[in-house]
């Protein structure tokens, strides 16, 4: 798990950690880091194959070490909290010498510093339950389906939304035939696509926005920036596991407000165009992907079972690819067409100068963002109940243990 987090860690905050090291080597070269997107990836791929060989046992813990895991697992995630704040604050630093080696050499030693505690940590994972619980309470989706064909009361268009073909618990496998005939999986599907993809695509397109917007010198504060606050997102998504003794909520609820930051940053961002906005949208669109990334794969293993989570969830992202080939798309036309507006010739090139070259794009991405929101909104009401079930038989299990 220390191995995890450390690979984790890395993937999230790779542009702070790439610029204190590319500062600490070699700050006049861009090259550089080149060599390091060479030669980082292969080794955090090395090191990820230790928690993949050592898998720990999927029996249930007893209490005593569930609660030991759940003290050495917050200390993990304070530590990362202090790690992403350090990079946040010194990510972007253009400083050269022996400084930028020192900052090089404390973010270094904060991500290893969670390899010191003792190697005994093995997270309780509840979904082991849920199959055995699934063949226990089988007749449960019968139930369910009974009751929705012998109801006999009228029910409104809302209603019917709602509770037509809903999940009636957690953990239940769907094959890819059940799954793509899901509204579930379309609503999620949507949610995902409209959601985390488009904070990804503006990620790619920060660059380019950032020059566009006449903050083309703080390109490298903006993808720090980005970096850092989705880092602060994916350690968010574990969030709901703490509080739930004293506030529980479904885990697609989360993700409903997961996605309300991201058409604010994009309305924002069409509003105005200065570069306080500009940094508040871009920490806002962070967050917001950061934990819809993390929390992605629990959501899929809770809605269509933890044993074809593999399957299922790379059926979800492939809206990765097409979301991103549309709404990369939509943003080159509408650059296009106002790059004759306002010219400006670079190096052979041509540029875009201006808020009005990604203001109709801001305004598109917002609206899909809002339909995203949408599409959470009713996901979650769908599958309350099946949350809602599953929190009941947790509390009754746990009060048998103890």
């Amino acid at each position: 798990m220390k191995c995890f987090f450390f690979v984790c860690w890395l993937d999230v905050v790779f542009v702070a950690l790439y610029t204190l090291a590319g500062n600490a080597i070699d700050s006049s070269s861009n090259d550089i880091y080149l060599l390091l997107n060479a030669f980082i990836p292969l080794i955090t791929s090395v090191v990820s194959l230790i928690p993949i060989i050592r898998q720990p046992s999927l029996d249930p813990l007893p209490p005593d070490a569930v609660r030991r895991d759940s003290l050495i697992f917050l200390i993990l995630n304070f530590l990362a909290i202090i790690t992403g704040i350090y990079l946040l604050i010194f990510g972007s630093s253009t400083s050269d010498g022996m400084r930028a080696r020192l900052l090089l050499g404390g973010a270094i030693l904060l991500l290893v510093f969670p390899l010191c505690i003792p190697d005994d940590l093995e997270l309780h994972k509840e979904l082991i339950t849920r199959e055995s619980s699934y063949h226990e309470n089988g007749d449960e989706t019968m139930y369910e389906t009974k009751w929705r064909k012998g109801s006999g009361e009228k029910e409104g268009c809302c209603d019917s939304m709602v509770k037509k073909d809903r999940l009636a618990m957690l953990g239940e496998e769907h094959p890819v035939s059940l799954l793509v005939s899901r509204l579930d999986f379309w609503l999620y599907y949507t949610a995902y696509v409209c959601g985390g993809t488009i904070g990804l695509v503006y990620s790619n397109n920060l660059g380019q926005i950032a020059q566009s917007l006449g903050q083309r010198s703080n390109t490298t504060t903006l993808l720090t920036l980005y970096s850092s606050f989705s880092f602060f997102g994916r350690l968010l998504s574990a969030a709901p596991d703490y509080i739930r003794a004293k506030m529980y909520f479904a885990r697609t609820a989360w993700l409903t407000i997961a996605l309300v930051p991201t058409p604010i940053a994009f309305f924002l961002l069409a509003a105005s165009g200065n570069a306080v906005a500009l940094q508040i949208s871009t920490a806002l669109v962070g967050l917001s992907s950061g934990f819809i990334f993390a929390a992605a794969v629990s959501i899929t293993s809770e809605l269509f079972g933890p044993n074809s989570v593999g399957v299922n969830h790379n059926i979800l992202i492939t809206n990765i690819p097409i979301g991103s080939l549309v709404y990369g798309v939509l943003a080159a036309v509408v650059y296009d067409s106002h790059v004759s507006s306002r010219l400006n010739i670079i190096t052979d090139s041509t540029v875009c100068m201006g808020r009005q070259c990604y203001f109709l794009t801001f305004v598109w991405w917002g609206c899909l963002s809002v339909l995203g929101f949408a599409s959470s909104l009713l996901l979650f009401l769908r599958t309350r109940h099946a949350y809602d079930q599953f929190e009941v038989k947790r509390i009754s299990s746990m009060a048998q243990l103890y």
